[in-house]
């Protein structure tokens, strides 16, 4: 659970680097929030008492919750994506190549997959090494 929550202790941490389970616990924790929501909306979704096709109060919380946590994620997600840019020894700017029309999100994808340099690079200290003790602190 700490690494799912890492990115919100780092909330607007721009520097330094993040390895790939940071990013992927975090990717994680928002693939269940978001599966959560849906679910409530389409359980709350369906017809209400009098037969109309209202939504009803789960709907509309599925739905709050959604965007609460949207909203609430911007930054740590931004700021995480440069993070495992940095741990690859290239540009936070790069997260700009997601605005790439079809194409962009995967790029984005791949590079997230990729393994981090290892060893200190430009950007700091390798977070996989055990010897770096303050890393998260």
């Amino acid at each position: 659970m700490e690494w799912m929550l890492m990115p919100y202790r780092r909330y607007a941490d721009f520097s330094g680097r993040s390895c790939r389970r940071e990013y992927w616990m975090f990717a994680l924790l928002s693939i269940i929030v978001a599966a959560g929501s849906i679910i409530l909306m389409a359980i709350g979704g369906g017809l209400s008492e009098t037969g109309d096709a209202a939504p009803g109060p789960l709907f509309w919380l599925g739905g709050a919750i959604i965007m609460i946590w949207g909203l609430a994620s911007i930054i740590p997600s931004i700021a995480v994506q440069v993070r495992r840019f940095h741990d690859q020894d290239r540009s936070g700017w790069m997260v700009l190549l997601g605005f790439i029309p079809y194409v962009g999100g995967l790029i984005v994808l791949i590079f997230m997959c990729l393994e981090g340099t290892r060893g200190p690079n430009r950007f700091g200290p390798d977070p996989l090494d055990s010897s770096n003790v303050d890393i998260f602190g």
